[in-house]
């Protein structure tokens, strides 16, 4: 079992508190424990971290990224509950990354049209994905009516351990000066 890696741009606190919260009330177990916005998934991201210097320094070279978090959603395809994210910063981070780190594979999700989003729950046996989107829709009806915009300044390194494992932060990196100021 060797671990797996994904670099995320993490929520303000008081938003991760209440996803924490909202995950808790619905027993949800998943790999999703820690709330995040992921910048690059797991593909090319070896367990030996040979890809982390080329990674840090396409963090390091790009501005603070900008977020709006939205109300909740389920994907088409049923994977995942989710925020949604407005970010035309997060989806050109993704492409440094993807540019600097040029995965031999890459996951059909990743590229200019990836879909910026904060995992809530995934969808797992047992799980139904449309109550819980009922009970997001009250629990996070204010970011529906107005949704949450924040700068993140650093790009989180989460780490999971093996299968059936959760992301926990393993460290986290810089992203570069502001190019407006």
């Amino acid at each position: 079992m060797s671990p797996s890696y994904l670099l995320a741009a993490l929520p303000p606190p008081a938003l991760a508190a209440r996803i924490a919260a909202f995950r808790e009330a619905h027993a949800l177990r998943d790999a999703a424990a820690t709330p995040h916005i992921t910048v690059k998934a797991r593909s090319g991201l070896a367990p030996d971290l040979g890809w982390a210097d080329a990674a840090r320094a396409a963090v390091a070279a790009y501005p603070p990224v900008r977020v709006q978090v939205g109300g909740p959603a389920v994907f088409r395809n049923g994977t995942a509950l989710y925020l949604g994210v407005q970010s035309p910063d997060v989806v050109g981070l993704h492409l440094a990354l993807l540019a600097a780190l040029r995965p031999a594979q890459r996951f059909g999700y990743e590229g200019p049209h990836m879909t910026p989003h904060l995992s809530v729950a995934l969808a797992r046996r047992g799980t139904d994905l449309s109550a819980l989107l009922a009970s997001a829709r009250v629990a996070f009806a204010d970011l529906e009516a107005g949704p949450l915009a924040f700068t993140v300044h650093e790009v989180a390194l989460l780490r999971k351990a093996g299968p059936g494992g959760v992301y926990l932060p393993a460290g986290s990196w810089p992203l570069g000066e502001d190019r407006e100021g």
